[in-house]
C-alpha cells in the first residue's frame, strides 16, 4: 500500500498564496501518476494538476493554468503544489492521488491512493 499526507492548507485572502505538500510513503513505485485534485461542497472533484513521473507531463487544469505550479522532490518523496494569485472559487479540499501512469487526462477514477484533505479557504 501508498500512504498519502497532505499539508498546506489554510485560509487566505483573494491573491494570496499557499503551498500544498504530499509525502508519499509505502510500496512506492518509479513511474507513477500522481498529482492534485479538489472538491468544493455540492461538486465533483476535478483535477487540478496530475503529473506524470515518467515523461514529466503535467496535465494542469485551465483554472490552474499560469497561476498553479507542481513540482516533486523524488529524494523526499513529495509532491508540491505552489498556488498563487488565489481566488474565492478556489475554495475547496484539495486531494493528493496516487496511481499507476497517467493515461490521457487522468480522472480520480485512474487513481488507487489518495490522500486525506487539505481545506484551502480563500476569501
Amino acid at each position: 500500500d501508498v500512504q498519502l499526507v497532505e499539508s498546506g492548507g489554510g485560509s487566505v485572502e483573494a491573491g494570496g498564496s499557499l503551498r500544498l505538500s504530499c509525502a508519499a510513503s509505502g510500496n512506492t513505485y518509479r513511474r507513477i501518476c500522481m498529482g492534485w485534485f479538489r472538491q468544493a461542497p455540492g461538486k465533483e472533484r476535478e483535477g487540478v494538476a496530475p503529473f506524470d513521473s515518467g515523461g514529466g507531463a503535467t496535465y494542469y487544469a485551465d483554472s490552474a493554468k499560469g497561476r498553479f505550479t507542481i513540482s516533486k522532490d523524488n529524494a523526499k518523496n513529495t509532491l508540491y503544489l505552489q498556488m498563487n494569485s488565489l481566488k474565492p472559487e478556489d475554495t475547496a479540499m484539495y486531494y493528493c492521488a496516487y496511481g499507476p501512469p497517467c493515461v490521457g487526462d487522468p480522472k480520480p477514477q485512474d487513481f488507487n491512493y489518495w490522500g486525506q484533505g487539505t481545506q484551502v479557504t480563500v476569501s
